[in-house]
């Protein structure tokens, strides 16, 4: 099957040439004549499928026709990434069609959403918790919203949004277009699906399972030996682009830190980070002004740079999704990609979770030559607190503050 088709309109047709798509991906084939033909749809498929043009493109397409300078498709998405991801991707597939687009997240100052969003824009791409602030404050008109879109609704689920994307259902009219699209389904999505799709189609791609592309293994190391091992495996493994993965903020401020150290053009990526800082991350990693990118989870699902040779967990992830999900970061664009997983006694409960979901064990490896026997440091003993002699106790010197009398008016 080739895009031409779909029988896209002319200038969304010139867009995909543009930015050189040739054969639609299985989400994609499966997804935008339905879309097309308006129907509500729930589409399952893995990170990295091509969900963004699935469904952006029949939305581009529809948006030709009517008029414009109005909000007409609204599409919410987990994290700050994701957003700017669609909006870029959006940009790109919709270049000829003056059809324009607007961005909605915090960490970044509101007022230039608003002047923006009174510019005139027909695609609204927004987190849940700033488009909610625009929805109080009367900044943003969704009465006209033609088709909403939730994109990654089980990470929005897991980060606690649900709430806040029923206050989101609300705001828009009854009468409307809802695609949604999810990499599982957990219950509180499917009850959501059920609540929000009308007569919904359902499209699934593929088993929930890392892709073809990507070969996996662990490396168990007791957890101070981490950074060493990550260390030598860097020195001796032929990388172009790694992602590294951490559990916390922490955590990956000082990994990246102990990279740059190392001589690595390193860079984090984490939630304490200013939206500025956290988009140069991004950038600098996508253009290969750094090697290596740590993150948190914030990053598993929002970054598309194909290039990515290697994904490394340097701390297991907490669910069999997330785990299959951070290591679909690499292999992307039917290339090739290896991911490691540093597991620590304490992991192989998750472990085991992990191959009971992949329905096979997981490849255990040794780095020859690194010394796993290094014993833990010894922990020093830390001194009792010394009394504070010159400090009163708060009784007596309550006593013996001097009773004063004050006076109002």
């Amino acid at each position: 099957m080739d895009f031409k088709d779909f029988n896209l309109h002319p200038k969304i047709a010139a867009g995909v040439t543009a930015a050189g798509f040739t054969q639609p991906t299985p989400i994609q084939t499966q997804t935008i004549p339905r879309i097309m033909q308006g129907r509500d749809l729930m589409g399952l498929a893995q990170t990295g499928t091509g969900k963004t043009a699935a469904f952006g493109l029949p939305i581009l397409h529809r948006l030709m026709d009517g008029r414009r300078g109005r909000v007409r498709a609204l599409i919410v998405a987990p994290t700050r990434e994701l957003a700017e991801q669609i909006h870029v991707a959006l940009g790109l597939l919709g270049r000829q069609s003056g059809l324009r687009s607007v961005t909605i997240y915090g960490g970044v100052a509101m007022n230039p959403q608003i002047a923006a969003l009174r510019r005139g824009a027909e695609i609204v791409v927004a987190c849940p918790g700033r488009l909610l602030d625009h929805i109080r404050q009367s900044t943003i008109d969704l009465s006209q919203v033609e088709v909403l879109v939730l994109d990654e609704a089980d990470r929005m689920f897991d980060m606690g949004f649900l709430p806040d994307i029923r206050r989101i259902i609300q705001a828009v009219p009854a009468a409307r277009q809802t695609l949604l699209f999810s990499a599982t389904m957990p219950n509180e999505i499917l009850h959501l699906a059920r609540e929000v799709l009308k007569n919904p189609e359902t499209v699934q791609v593929d088993a929930i399972a890392p892709p073809a592309t990507v070969s996996h293994a662990l490396y168990p190391v007791a957890q101070h030996l981490k950074a060493g091992l990550l260390q030598k495996l860097l020195r001796e493994t032929a990388t172009e682009s790694v992602l590294i993965f951490t559990r916390t903020k922490h955590r990956a401020k000082k990994l990246g830190e102990n990279l740059a150290q190392w001589g690595y053009r390193a860079a984090s990526l984490q939630g304490n980070l200013s939206q500025n800082k956290r988009q140069a991350a991004l950038d600098g990693f996508r253009e290969g002004r750094f090697q290596i990118l740590v993150a948190t989870d914030i990053a598993a699902r929002g970054i598309d740079v194909t290039q990515v040779s290697h994904v490394i967990n340097f701390d297991i992830p907490d669910t069999p999704e997330a785990y299959i999900h951070r290591i679909g970061r690499t292999g992307r664009a039917s290339r090739n990609g290896e991911a490691f997983t540093l597991v620590a006694g304490e992991d192989l409960g998750m472990v085991r979770t992990i191959e009971k979901r992949l329905g096979a064990p997981i490849e255990q490896r040794r780095l020859p030559g690194f010394d796993y026997q290094v014993a833990a440091p010894a922990r020093q003993p830390q001194p009792s607190p010394r009394p504070n002699r010159s400090a009163r106790p708060a009784a007596r010197f309550a006593r013996e503050m001097p009773r004063t009398r004050s006076r109002l008016g």
